[in-house]
């Protein structure tokens, strides 16, 4: 089946990339649902898509991206602003899908679908509001394992004998999970004991752990160092901004004595290693690993 899904995506690439940038625009939209409803504890089921004021949104109004443009950013009904966030989460899911689509088989892309999906959502979630649920921690971790089990080239298991394959493919899945979150946790707890207070919260923890379930302890190690990375650079430029344009704005003034969430930092380097750097990385680990 797959073999066939591929022979077929290899006849009519175009169409199949529009497909999968579709299919991400959709789920973009989903994915508003989940950051804006979750955090609230509402149900992300019921009720339907609904504006401000309480009405119900029209399908033709609910289009991804389009929809958005024709109403010129405000609500049908009302005339409410619709943020920003919206649009540029549908557009950003459907150039995820688009280039995991063009660069996985189809069955590791569905796997990329899933991650990079989860990913998105908690990142946005502790950008607004400085938590990650555990639905989208302990459930993608849960679900890492599971599609490792049922996808085994996930972790680069293809000896030919699913049953052998699957297995090692699980295990390298809960070893990402465990020295993923081990170590993360053990950063957490000596930075708390040096900067006497809180310095990360459990729930990167657990997220950088749903990370390894899908990208195995070398993918754990490069999210937690290269989060880290870029986490330097976001608050590097933050100051740099500070210097050249200051602001005796009270709030913008505490801007950097405010916690800075670790998990959009780890969303991206996490997606980074699997959808981009991983052949790079695992070389680079390999070649390190032969030195000694």
């Amino acid at each position: 089946m797959i073999l066939e899904l591929t022979a077929l995506t290899a006849q009519f690439p175009i169409f199949f990339s529009l497909i999968a940038s579709v299919v991400g625009a959709c789920v973009g939209s989903f994915l508003n649902v989940i950051i804006s409803r979750v955090p609230q504890g509402l149900s992300i089921v019921t009720p339907g898509s609904h504006c401000d004021c309480g009405k119900s949104i029209a399908w033709y109004d609910n289009i991804p991206i389009i929809s958005w443009i024709i109403l010129k950013g405000r609500g049908r009904c009302c005339g409410t602003p619709i943020g920003l966030r919206h649009p540029c989460i549908e557009i950003l899911t459907a150039f995820i899908f688009f280039f995991i689509w063009n660069h996985m088989t189809p069955d590791h892309a569905f796997c990329g679908w899933v991650f990079a999906s989860a990913l998105i959502a908690a990142a946005f979630i502790d950008l607004e509001h400085m938590v990650i649920p555990d639905f989208l921690t302990l459930g993608l971790g849960a679900l890492g394992v599971i599609l490792s089990g049922l996808v085994p080239t996930l972790h680069g298991q293809h000896e030919g004998l699913f049953v052998l394959d699957s297995l090692r493919s699980i295990e390298a899945s809960l070893l990402g999970i465990f020295i993923g979150s081990g170590l993360l946790f053990w950063i957490a707890m000596l930075s708390a004991a040096a900067l006497k207070k809180d310095a990360m919260g459990l729930g990167d923890v657990k997220f950088i752990g749903a990370i390894g379930a899908f990208c195995g302890w070398k993918g754990t190690l490069f999210s937690i160092f290269g989060g880290a990375f870029l986490g330097a650079i976001a608050i590097s430029l933050v100051i740099l901004i500070r210097k050249i344009r200051p602001s005796n704005n009270t709030t913008a003034g505490n801007t950097l004595s405010n916690p800075i969430p670790f998990g959009p930092m780890l969303a991206l380097a996490g997606l980074l290693y699997f959808a981009s750097l991983q052949i790079q990385i695992d070389h680079w680990f390999t070649t390190w690993a032969e030195l000694f």
